[in-house]
């Protein structure tokens, strides 16, 4: 068997495990999936009449909500990756001889996947509340290649801080402020409502023109500038994220 396909083999295992670790953990299942839900049943039906937005409140807050679904499900897998490394589960593997690759692939794809499905449950409670996209069938296969994108980027991200942290509890704190962007961003209000400091920031953070770009491919008038800045964000993430993972892994195992 060449060492491609032993890879790929590797790999799928890891992804088969991490899937049963996070079936049997219902914390990170509502973590992950439920909360974010929480969050938009609290935004639309207690806080989406106090803001003052073009349209109905719920079109305006999906594609942040969704944003955010995708960072909520990022701090039980820098512990889970934090895990493997203290607990001696890495050293385990080495001595299986299961690719070095396979270990945080599998914690990147099952992270993903997890992202992606729980973005699917944002859109189809938001259909549920109200939620009228106008996006045709290509915008909606852009607005789903970015969350693919940024799930991807922010799951190595996450995988290099799990790595990087000494502790499980500090692996999942590293994750917050990738939790709280969002909250700092135009995801629930425009960001020219805000104060002038904090409005800069948040028009100059990541997660503003991914947002951005996701409202206007769904609202089906979607910006090349946002577009672009959108991209540019999701692929220097997941390099910073590849290149600090790899080292920290070979640094460490």
């Amino acid at each position: 068997m060449s060492s491609v396909s032993t890879s790929f083999g590797d790999a799928a295992i890891m992804l088969r495990r991490n899937f049963k670790h996070t079936a049997r953990n219902p914390v990170t299942v509502f973590q992950a999936v439920l909360f974010p839900i929480v969050m938009m049943l609290m935004f639309v039906y207690v806080f989406g009449g106090a803001f003052k937005v073009e349209g109905k409140y719920v079109d305006y807050a999906v594609p942040g909500l969704m944003v955010m679904a995708i960072t909520y499900g990022l701090g039980p897998t820098a512990a889970a990756v934090n895990g493997d490394m203290t607990k001696g589960i890495i050293n385990r593997f080495k001595a299986m001889d299961v690719s070095h690759g396979a270990v945080l692939a599998g914690h990147v794809v099952s992270t993903t996947v997890r992202s992606l499905i729980a973005d699917a449950a944002i859109i189809g409670v938001g259909f549920a509340m109200g939620f009228r996209p106008h996006a045709s069938f290509l915008q909606w296969l852009a607005a789903i290649g970015i969350m693919l994108l940024l799930a991807f980027a922010t799951s190595w991200l996450t995988v290099a801080m799990g790595l990087g942290a000494k502790t499980a509890e500090s692996a999942g704190l590293a994750t917050v402020p990738l939790i709280m962007l969002p909250f700092l961003s135009s995801a629930f209000v425009p960001a020219d409502t805000m104060g002038t400091g904090v409005r800069q920031f948040a028009e100059y953070q990541p997660f503003t023109p991914i947002i951005e770009t996701l409202r206007g491919l769904l609202a089906g008038n979607p910006s090349s500038g946002d577009a672009i800045a959108a991209l540019a964000w999701c692929v220097g993430l997941a390099l910073l994220g590849y290149v600090w993972a790899v080292s920290a892994f070979r640094k460490r195992a």
